[in-house]
């Protein structure tokens, strides 16, 4: 028939998103006259006709495709092989953030996976999600997630700062992509000079989005205040003799232990932020 006809013609040029959009409309517009059997029927004529690739479950996802795609852009970025993945979340906001995190990050299928099987948007604070949704500027500690995964790849017991440390260097680059985008390692035990006593930054990070530096704080004991002098220390000093004047101010970050978490604590100084970490074997 008609519809079987349009399909086949869409269908010459495979590799085309357009053509699975085109196919989805086609099927979610019988399907509104014809009802839900609609899928199975063309699946079964589709297959005998032209082929494999015409599967229940391709022709629905084709489907909600078309109905989350409708009104919008393609976006070059994205392969069919990702949208199938997006389109397993419920979540609309989700499946934007993840779009965005393709573009972005320039992510692959495999990468993709892991980002929402570690549950990245979830983990992220209701007030941002918020500001993604209303598309409000965010700043540098907007998308971090909570809690953060870090790796314990070793199985320790016993965390230490320098073991804790250690498995943050281990896998630097996860520990970056967890805490959002543009972060960049610069050193760890990065050494200041304060008076005639030298000091040392545990992480010394840059944030190429937000033009600006990181100070992180590790602790594996309970918050004392003493932490929060010494940090806003280390925030000045790199405001004052390491950041340029075409930066954006330091923002500090110290992980304490609480509960058998390490919490990220932070004071009325909007440069330092709060979440938790989770430690993952």
């Amino acid at each position: 028939n008609e519809l079987t006809k349009k399909i086949k013609d869409y269908s010459k040029n495979r590799s085309d998103l357009t053509t699975y959009y085109n196919v989805g409309k086609l099927l979610s517009e019988a399907g509104s006259h014809y009802g839900e059997g609609i899928i199975k029927e063309y699946s079964k004529r589709l297959t005998s006709e032209l082929g494999k690739g015409y599967s229940e479950r391709t022709l629905k996802y084709m489907r909600k495709f078309y109905l989350y795609q409708k009104g919008q852009p393609l976006v070059a970025q994205l392969t069919w092989s990702h949208y199938v993945i997006l389109l397993s979340q419920k979540n609309v906001n989700a499946i934007n953030y993840y779009i965005d995190q393709i573009v972005t990050r320039n992510l692959s299928k495999r990468e993709l996976q892991e980002i929402i099987k570690n549950k990245e948007y979830e983990r992220l604070d209701s007030k941002n999600k918020s500001k993604l949704i209303s598309t409000k500027e965010t700043k540098v500690t907007d998308l971090i997630k909570n809690p953060i995964l870090i790796k314990n790849l070793h199985s320790y017991q016993v965390i230490s700062e320098k073991i804790l440390q250690k498995l943050i260097l281990e896998d630097i680059s996860s520990f970056l992509k967890e805490l959002g985008n543009g972060f960049t390692f610069i050193d760890n035990e990065y050494k200041i000079k304060m008076g005639y006593k030298c000091n040392y930054i545990d992480l010394l990070l840059f944030n190429i989005e937000y033009n600006c530096y990181v100070v992180v704080e590790l602790k594996v004991t309970e918050y004392k205040a003493e932490y929060l002098g010494q940090i806003l220390k280390y925030i000045n000093y790199v405001d004052l003799n390491i950041k340029k004047p075409v930066h954006e101010k330091t923002v500090g970050i110290i992980i304490c232990k609480e509960n058998n978490q390490f919490v990220l604590k932070y004071s009325t100084d909007p440069r330092i932020f709060n979440t938790t970490y989770e430690l993952i074997y």
